[in-house]
């Protein structure tokens, strides 16, 4: 099958290219932008509490205002607010709502909006839409910090806005700037490292405008898809993807151009090279993409509706990064022929290597002290993982310079972490009857009581008199551990436990949310594990025709897991003090580094298997399976590993963390697994690596007929190996 798609695509190269930059131009034109959220509760299913409170609040008080960003007053000079200073407050504040920006009803102040220690003075801004999906409200904030500046002049106040539509315009301002700088780093480092690779300016270009072309077809079917099943990515998507299609699709033009100058180097001419290359790699091509493709559609079976969204987007760009790396790439090198080379000469000639073949020769004499070494390596690295916590403090991964994260803290200065987003909690009428004042106002008493509560107030009772709504201010950061572990423990039980007779009240508010994500999350650690490892071993079955070798690829695969969620939290939580790492970093780092991070087993494994089949020694047959393997895995994985490490340069925590967890678990399985454990375990196990086929049996060259210089390349290859 694959020596047909590599035919159609090198002798029909114009026509190939034509379909390609067709669909690129019509899905560019055509196809719907993709939709994003910020609303938490959107990402959890609705049997969640959390989930039910914001059903109930809007079902019960549709014109409640709640401010979506607050302004924070405070002296430059850090001292008390003087009279003159609070009237300023509210003549600013007056001047604030006089402008009547789109998508703000008002900007209101009080003089009960002053702290107890006189220091901030608070106003809030009402979004005319409490829809969290509005851009209107976070537009509005960046015009009315413009419009603070003059009529903050002649006074001695400063001012900064905060809360949710703050927050969300500052992160879209910060993620905007990241995302440029890391599609701009991330092309540089492509460039550079195949420039050094091959020594070829075409080469070196080439790839990044055939994935340029591929990035637009694989927006384009994601924003379809996203149309049309409702499917909703967040806000961070968009640099994953841009990794994920550079860095994987360079990973599959390398495997493909490896081994399209080997049949150069071996006689053939390049048409006819191209060909074959497709047909030798593209079921490895194949089967490693989708290990990643089922990888990342494991998380459809994800309770949050963020990872769901991540990973069909995910899936669709590897798979048409796979139809471009077995059709476009083979199309355009058929056009250029040998000059993609050019000025070097060195696709000629059999190169030296004398670091693969010595490794592969060390491999081959040593396999069970290799393979020790590498497993003790592992396992030391992975004791670190023991020591994961999850950290659901989202605020903490922004930017600490933004001016939402600053004013939060000053507000903190003279209020409760809690105000500027509050709890809610909601008593509802089980039989529809009114609810009773008195019962009302012990119930607020109440939930003021419990542990950790700053305040508690009832702000709203519907027309019906069915429901009630109350502010729980808590004495934490709504984003902070203790006010996660707070709304979903204590908080939640005790106001269950007091609420009136024939009534239920369930508890909302971001604090709640992330607890309920919490709970979710292990959930999914303990179904989208399997699912995607289970599905990964089929992939490896089908390819190797065997039920052994899949099972000690995986637990050489999950080794790596460990070593790299050890090693990630060594560096943060320990070398840095984070209090812990992003709650969804284990799912990135395991379907990141055993689905992408298998291709380099799967491309070791099918050589040495290829390899086998000629009949050849078993030492050989390794030798030269790592020999020829090890430059085209090591140059794969240091371009993969350093697309994602280019998130590293993000001032986004989180973005931080996930690049060098993916980058380190990528150099990892390629370097420690790929070129050492999985050769010498393979090697040691012999025959049974292949149980219940045959597939080490030595048998005809299937290529030969079309190959004929094939059998004296290696014919050579196994002399030299002999010398």
């Amino acid at each position: 099958m694959f020596r047909r798609i590599g035919r159609f695509a090198v002798h029909r190269p114009w026509l190939t290219i034509a379909g390609w930059i067709i669909a690129a131009v019509a899905l560019a034109m055509l196809a719907p932008g993709l939709k994003s959220t910020t609303d938490e509760t959107e990402f959890l299913p609705s049997h969640y509490e959390s989930v039910q409170a914001g059903k109930l609040q809007e079902k019960a008080f549709p014109q409640t205002e709640q401010p979506s960003a607050i302004a924070v007053f405070q002296r430059s000079d850090g001292g008390k607010l003087t009279p003159q200073d609070r009237e300023a407050v509210a003549r600013i504040t007056k001047g604030l709502d006089a402008k009547h920006h789109k998508g703000i009803s008002k900007v209101v102040t009080s003089p009960q909006a002053v702290s107890p220690n006189g220091e901030i003075a608070l106003a809030n801004i009402i979004a005319v839409d409490r829809n969290p999906q509005d851009t209107a409200a976070p537009d509005a904030v960046k015009d009315l910090r413009s419009d603070a500046k003059s009529l903050l002049g002649g006074t001695q106040l400063k001012m900064g806005i905060t809360g949710q539509a703050a927050t969300t315009l500052d992160t879209k301002e910060s993620s905007g700037n990241t995302d440029a700088m890391i599609m701009s780093a991330t092309l540089l480092l492509i460039v550079v490292l195949l420039l050094v690779i091959f020594r070829s300016p075409l080469i070196a270009l080439l790839p990044v405008l055939i994935i340029g072309v591929v990035f637009s077809v694989a927006l384009g079917l994601i924003g379809i898809v996203a149309n049309a099943g409702g499917l909703k990515a967040d806000n961070n998507i968009t640099p994953i993807l841009i990794v994920v299609l550079f860095g994987v699709g360079t990973d599959y033009l390398l495997f493909l151009l490896f081994r399209y100058r080997e049949e150069l180097r071996a006689g053939e001419q390049p048409k006819k090279a191209l060909v074959n290359a497709v047909a030798r790699v593209g079921e490895t091509i194949a089967s490693a993409a989708g290990a990643v493709i089922v990888a990342f559609l494991a998380l459809l079976l994800s309770t949050m509706g963020m990872m769901r969204a991540m990973g069909p987007s995910l899936a669709i760009s590897v798979a048409v990064t796979l139809v471009a790396a077995l059709t476009l790439v083979p199309a355009v090198f058929s056009l250029l022929g040998t000059k993609a080379f050019w000025p070097s000469k060195a696709w000629k000639k059999k190169p030296r290597n004398r670091i693969s073949d010595s490794l592969g020769s060390s491999v081959a004499r040593r396999p069970g002290v290799i393979a020790a070494a590498s497993a003790v390596v592992l396992a030391v690295l992975a004791i670190g993982a023991l020591n994961f916590k999850a950290e659901f403090d989202t605020d903490s991964q922004l930017p600490q310079k933004l001016e939402s994260v600053q004013a939060m803290k000053d507000l903190q200065r003279g209020f409760s972490a809690g105000q500027s987003d509050p709890a809610m909690v909601y008593v509802q009428s089980r039989n529809a009857a009114p609810l009773d004042k008195g019962a009302l106002d012990t119930y607020r008493a109440a939930l003021a009581k419990l542990d950790g509560v700053g305040s508690a107030a009832l702000t709203a009772t519907s027309p019906d008199r069915t429901v009630a709504q109350y502010s729980v201010v808590l004495k934490y950061r709504p984003t902070e551990d203790k006010a996660i572990e707070l709304a979903g423990g204590s908080l939640r039980d005790g106001a269950h436990a007091a609420a009136p007779a024939g009534t239920r009240a369930v508890v909302g508010g971001t604090s709640a949310v992330l607890s309920d994500v919490e709970k979710a999350v292990d959930h999914d650690y303990k179904v989208v594990f399997p699912v995607a490892g289970l599905a990964i071993m089929i992939i490896l079955g089908l390819l190797l025709r065997s039920l052994v070798a899949p099972v000690y690829l995986m637990i050489s695969v999950a080794l790596g897991f460990g070593a790299t969620l050890g090693a990630t939290v060594w560096l943060f939580q320990g070398a840095q003090h984070k209090n812990g790492l992003l709650f969804m970093l284990p799912i990135i780092v395991y379907l990141f580094v055993v689905a992408i991070g298998t291709d380099y087993n799967i491309l070791m494994v099918a050589r040495l298997r290829e390899e086998v089949r000629r009949g050849v020694p078993a030492r050989e047959a390794i030798h030269t399976a790592v020999s020829r393997s090890a430059p085209t895995i090591s140059s794969a994985a240091i371009i993969l590993a350093g697309t994602f490490g280019v998130l590293m340069l993000a001032d986004n925590s989180m973005l931080q963390q996930m690049g060098f967890a993916v980058a380190f678990g990528i150099l990892l399985t390629a370097f420690i697994m790929a070129m050492l454990l999985v050769p010498t375990v393979t090697a040691l196990l012999g025959h049974k690596a292949w149980w219940p086929g045959h597939q080490d049996a030595p048998r005809a060259e299937p290529l030969a007929a079309a190959h004929p210089l094939d059998a004296t390349a290696h014919r050579t290859e196994g002399e030299e190996v002999r010398r």
